[in-house]
């Protein structure tokens, strides 16, 4: 009887160890590859620099820099390869422009096509300003000053519930 009870824990520690190793080779096989350390510091620091004010197409709401998607460091190598031939920031930020068009931009230019984007929201709220102005004119014409008077009937009517309810 106690052989069956050692065998059953052995067995059930048995377990245990199958399934860490399980864990543990799931997690080794999920792991993200590490990012290369810079071969040039100088180059990595004007690649961060450029690439702050760049949108990620995938993410949109994330620099370049800060996203982790795979197509943002596809960018960022085609990037370095790019500050590798020499190219200039502006060179570099014209050849993205030319591929993706000025979304790729956070600070677009002031141009025909990006006119709302720039003007939009002033005129949203100019526009919000006006119709809160005419509203108010509108509600101050229908809410008269003086008080209205009761025509006779109605202070009759008014009187006798008055006194009706004075009564109970």
């Amino acid at each position: 009887m106690n052989y069956k009870n050692d065998h059953f824990v052995s067995s059930w520690q048995m377990l245990h160890v199958i399934a860490l190793i399980l864990i543990f080779f799931v997690q080794v096989s999920f792991a993200n590859e590490a990012v290369p350390v810079a071969e040039d510091p100088v180059l990595e620091k004007r690649l961060i620099e450029l690439s702050e004010n760049l949108r990620c197409l995938v993410c949109q709401n994330e620099s370049l820099a800060g996203s982790r998607a795979d197509f943002a460091n596809d960018l960022r190598r085609e990037i370095r390869e790019q500050m590798k031939a020499n190219k200039s920031d502006e060179e570099i930020v014209n050849f993205l422009v030319a591929r993706y068009g000025d979304f790729v931009l956070y600070n677009p230019p002031f141009k025909p096509t990006t006119v709302l984007l720039w003007l939009g929201p002033v005129l949203l709220f100019l526009g919000a300003i006006l119709t809160l102005i005419l509203y108010l004119r509108r509600r101050r014409s229908l809410v008269s000053e003086e008080p209205q008077q009761l025509s006779e009937s109605q202070q009759l009517q008014a009187e006798t519930l008055i006194r009706k309810i004075e009564k109970e």
